[in-house]
């Protein structure tokens, strides 16, 4: 697609707002959809949250780029809400969709591919899914599983804090959900690094459940508790650590006590060039948002058979990278300033291997039964 700035880009997205139907708590069914159009629909946490604002933004121009209706659904972090809405969105297309869901948590990943396998809807998830449920299992429609190496980045972040700390002090930790996959296999990598760093003490961990509000209550309790004791935050999505930061600017903290988190969204990297974060990791979301809708959109329309893929097209990591005072400007200039350049039918253009598990994320209880819906 064409370089166009950010700025010209959400103008756009405000006239055309209209082109993007929020189902949150409104009445599905009374959706007016194109009946002579496929919907593709992201399933989200919710659009006050950067990561998934990003997200959506390229969901909704990769909607565009096909000429379908395009619906985004919101969790607001209740599972049963986003397991209902999907399941009315299936009823209200007839199945005439593609789906592009981050489930609320691991556990929530079979009932929505039961849904999709019942309905004939091709899916794409992320992040979290139980360990035992497979695309390959579940074919043709379970399209493709995209996570990233959690453990692997929260363990880099972890490590750029300490280096900006000097190698010695305590920190505090800001966890997601406790049952998420996600803010598990972050908190390992976490704590793979703090056994190598034998100097840096973990003063505290709490859940904020990826919300800077929650953070920003944790992070103010924390300086009252620890004081000075504290030399630096780990957190474990870049909307915490910001709600850790906004606590640190009332206390005339920020700069001093150094934070890193996770994702990559833009006030993230501009903390990073005002040296008040020292690192964050980008997974790219609105690659996230566009590309799983372009992956399931191929596979409704016969671009390729999903059967017939490789298993590390099925169930694959995406690219991260961690950005630090060091290419954080050339990062900013490229991603945040304009948007980047995608090209849609690249599908597997990101694949940086098959997801290996092993046991950083408990396998869920649950057993697969989607497949008795073929």
């Amino acid at each position: 697609m064409n370089k166009i700035s950010r700025r010209a880009f959400l103008r756009t997205t405000a006239l055309t707002a209209g082109a993007v139907v929020v189902a949150g708590m409104t009445d599905i069914n009374k959706l007016v959809l194109a009946a002579d159009k496929v919907t593709l629909v992201n399933s989200i946490r919710s659009l006050s949250n950067p990561y998934h604002a990003t997200w959506n933004r390229g969901g909704r121009l990769f909607a565009e780029s096909v000429g379908a209706n395009y619906v985004t659904l919101t969790t607001e972090g209740n599972s049963e809400k986003g397991i209902a809405d999907i399941k009315a969105i299936i009823a209200k297309t007839g199945g005439n969709m593609c789906l592009n869901v981050d489930p609320n948590n691991t556990p929530d990943g079979l009932p929505i591919v039961q849904a999709c396998m019942e309905g004939k809807v091709y899916v794409v998830t992320h992040w979290n899914k139980p360990d035992d449920l497979h695309p390959w299992d579940n074919n043709p429609y379970y399209v493709a599983h995209i996570d990233f190496p959690n453990v692997k980045y929260g363990g880099a972040t972890a490590d750029a804090l300490f280096e900006a700390m000097g190698g010695s002090g305590g920190i505090v930790a800001l966890g997601g959900i406790p049952a998420n996959g996600t803010t598990i296999a972050r908190k390992a990598g976490l704590d793979e690094s703090l056994k190598k760093n034998s100097k840096i003490e973990l003063l505290d961990y709490q859940y904020a459940e990826w919300q800077r509000g929650k953070a920003f209550d944790a992070m103010n309790t924390w300086l009252t508790k620890f004081g000075d004791k504290i030399k630096g935050v780990w957190a474990a999505n870049d909307d915490m650590g910001l709600g850790a930061l906004e606590a640190l600017r009332g206390a005339k903290l920020a700069g001093k006590v150094p934070i890193v988190g996770i994702d990559g969204i833009d006030e993230a990297v501009k903390a990073i060039l005002a040296k008040e974060f020292a690192a964050t990791t980008v997974w790219d979301p609105f690659w996230q948002g566009g590309m799983g809708l372009s992956i399931a959109y191929h596979a409704k329309i016969g671009k390729f058979d999903p059967a017939k893929e490789p298993k590390e097209h099925r169930e694959f990591y995406g690219t991260g990278i961690l950005v630090t005072s060091k290419n954080a400007q050339d990062y900013y200039d490229k991603n945040v300033l304009d948007l980047p350049r995608l090209d849609w039918e690249d599908l597997w253009g990101r694949v940086s291997g098959q997801i290996q598990y092993a046991g950083a994320v408990p396998t869920a209880a649950a057993t697969s039964e989607a497949t008795k819906a073929k």
